[in-house]
């Protein structure tokens, strides 16, 4: 019997990732637009990337008993006070998409130290009485340019710190292996295969 949840969000390529990852397991991951489930339009206000995945979840909490996961990610560059960090989506959007964004990030990290940390935070509502947060943080710099032709988001700049690739230069399969989400990922997998909702 398959284990069903649903992820609060509505980017298709972070479904299509986190897919990759669970359903080898055996967990079936509803989009909102699968479920046609709605959720009104809520302000990521939190503190924390685990606030914001938690508000994100609750928005949906009201419409569906089923397992929701939902997660919430940052790129965080020392040179510029861990800037754009919680707003990585807001500042993507300030400048009219992640290509522009990226020509910024170039543009202010140039003559400067290029260390950065790529974190994901995820939650996961209605299984225990209490939300549960799975987190990881991957170190690594930002590209002199953009490198590699796969990937979403800011993946093109981010060079991971084992590999030396940048995300967008990762097969799928290496980059759910090594990435921010695909650790958190695993930590999620870890807690459902423990407590015996997943076949280990």
């Amino acid at each position: 019997m398959n284990f069903e949840m649903v992820l609060a969000t509505n980017n298709p390529h972070k479904l299509e990732e986190v897919r990759q990852i669970l359903a080898p397991h055996g967990i079936v991951v509803y989009g909102l637009k699968d479920l046609n489930i709605h959720p009104e339009d809520v302000e990521e206000n939190g503190k924390t990337y685990f606030e914001n995945a938690l508000i994100k979840a609750l928005s949906v909490k009201k419409l569906t008993n089923l397992p929701i996961i939902s997660d919430d990610s940052g790129l965080e560059i020392e040179a510029l006070d861990n800037q754009p960090g919680l707003h990585s989506a807001r500042f993507a959007q300030k400048y009219n998409g992640h290509q522009n964004a990226i020509t910024e990030i170039l543009k202010q990290l140039e003559n400067k130290d290029r260390k950065a940390t790529f974190v994901c935070s995820i939650t996961l509502l209605n299984v225990e009485d209490k939300p549960l947060r799975f987190e990881s943080r991957i170190p690594g710099k930002i590209a002199l340019e953009p490198q590699g032709e796969t990937g979403f988001g800011y993946d093109p700049i981010f060079v991971e710190e084992s590999s030396q690739l940048t995300y967008a230069e990762m097969t799928q399969e290496l980059k759910n292996k090594l990435s921010h989400r695909g650790k958190a990922l695993n930590k999620l997998l870890t807690y459902l295969k423990i407590n015996q909702l997943i076949k280990r």
